[in-house]
């Protein structure tokens, strides 16, 4: 198994707030790590769910708690939050969801899941597998500005024209089908490097942002954990890129205020009314954490709590 250290452990369960009777969901299992700690705050009463996209993470998951009866995980997109818990017996409302968004040490580890641009592997980058096209068939038929569009605005990249260019370009001789065959040519158009950070980090967090659908998915996933709350039940989530933090940011501002169409009424219907109230400010990593794990230098955790019906 891959070694996989959790980002914010200890912020992370300080923001849950765990009651030791509670019921909790982890939808992003990865390895485990989160899951593990919550487990170790909560009594034989208390229950843990967890979900994850990648059947690999599902498998590690099952070996690892297998003997723990608070615990059940199952193959599952959080977007349908709702019908995965109904799906393993939860009816009840949740103390407490929590996401680690992003793509896994063990994901990035593992060349044969196409996500590093650092090991050469089959062009894939689904976290599913079962569903949806490969990196590779998606930059074997999309256009040039189709391209360029998901790498200027999902890895926020600056040269992304010049890189859609040289893709289109180079496949018209021979497909993509190795990320080092990839990460070569988008290497080979970034005109001025960044730091510490591989030329072609921006381009394929894009593609790999685009193939699984994941500003949509976080979007969806959100609002089914709001709703899948109990009254002062803790929604927590940890991000590693500007898109991702942004989008979780303006879903808690939104649900933690009035709709805008009834601002100012002397009587709001219970529709418009807040659901949600945001605890805290942003939370990062530490100097010390970040010194012992690099990746993650870019985590934030926000957290917002549901309010009472």
């Amino acid at each position: 198994m891959h070694e996989h250290t959790p980002v914010l452990l200890g912020e992370l369960l300080a923001a849950l707030a765990v009651k030791a009777d509670g019921w909790y969901c982890d939808a992003t299992f990865g390895r485990g790590g989160h899951s593990a700690a919550v487990l170790a705050q909560l009594a034989e009463s208390g229950r843990l769910i967890a979900f994850d996209r990648d059947s690999q993470a599902v498998v590690a998951g099952a070996e690892r708690f297998a003997a723990d009866p608070r615990f059940v995980i199952a193959h599952a997109d959080f977007a349908r939050l709702e019908a995965a818990l109904a799906g393993v017996g939860v009816t009840r409302a949740l103390d407490g969801v929590m996401f680690d968004l992003g793509v896994s040490s063990p994901q990035l580890d593992d060349p044969e899941r196409g996500f590093s641009f650092l090991r050469d592997g089959p062009l894939d980058m689904r976290m599913d597998r079962r569903h949806g096209r490969s990196a590779a068939e998606w930059l074997a038929h999309a256009r040039q500005e189709e391209i360029a569009e998901v790498i200027a605005t999902l890895g926020e990249e600056r040269f992304a024209r010049r890189i859609a260019r040289a893709i289109v370009t180079r496949r018209s001789a021979q497909p993509f089908e190795r990320t080092l065959d990839l990460a070569d040519v988008i290497a080979a158009n970034v005109r001025s490097r960044e730091p510490g950070k591989h030329p072609a980090t921006r381009s394929f967090q894009a593609l790999r942002m685009h193939v699984n659908g994941e500003l949509a998915q976080l979007e969806a996933g959100l609002d089914a954990a709001r709703k899948c709350l109990a009254p002062r039940g803790r929604l927590c989530a940890i991000s590693f890129h500007s898109l991702e933090d942004r989008a979780v940011k303006r879903f808690m501002r939104r649900h933690a205020s009035v709709d805008p169409m009834f601002a100012g009424l002397p009587s709001i219907p219970p529709s418009a009314r807040p659901t949600l109230r945001v605890i805290g400010k942003a939370v990062h990593p530490t100097a010390a954490e970040i010194l012992r794990n690099p990746r993650a230098r870019s985590a934030t955790l926000r957290v917002a709590e549901r309010l009472d019906a």
